[in-house]
């Protein structure tokens, strides 16, 4: 029958780019579980294993509108230079204190002679990704 909605699922899984780099993998670690409808991971990878039976193996190719999303341009925003540690760098993670007691983690995007360009997307966001899953086991 194969997976279906309301499954609990395991799966081991390759996360490529479109040029062959690995981002992650669950490679020589736990499988990933997860209850498939449960929006507990991306919607392109949840509606990629439907369908699958357990010790298939498949190529799920998910475009960025059905993974994190395009790039958001309101999400990057220019702050002072002055109010950053210094040293930073191009493509460093820095946590972002609000004043409501929120903290989210942007990249420095760029650099300029006064100004640091903060990024709020998801690091993975305007990409389409590549999937190699391996289904273990459905519950």
């Amino acid at each position: 029958m194969g997976v279906k909605k309301g499954d609990t699922i395991k799966v081991h899984y390759v996360g490529k780019f479109e040029n062959g780099e690995v981002f992650d993998s669950s490679i020589g670690k736990e499988p990933l579980e997860f209850v498939v409808g449960n929006n507990q991971v991306i919607p392109g990878f949840e509606e990629g294993v439907i369908g699958m039976e357990i010790g298939e193996k498949k190529t799920i190719n998910v475009p960025f509108e059905k993974a994190y999303g395009p790039i958001r341009e309101e999400l990057i925003f220019p702050v002072d230079k002055s109010r950053l540690p210094e040293g930073i760098s191009i493509g460093e993670y820095l946590e972002v204190h609000q004043p409501d007691g929120n903290n989210f983690v942007v990249r420095v995007s760029d650099i300029k002679e006064e100004t640091v360009f903060l990024d709020a997307n998801h690091p993975l966001a305007g990409k389409n990704l590549i999937f190699e899953v391996e289904l273990i086991s459905i519950e």
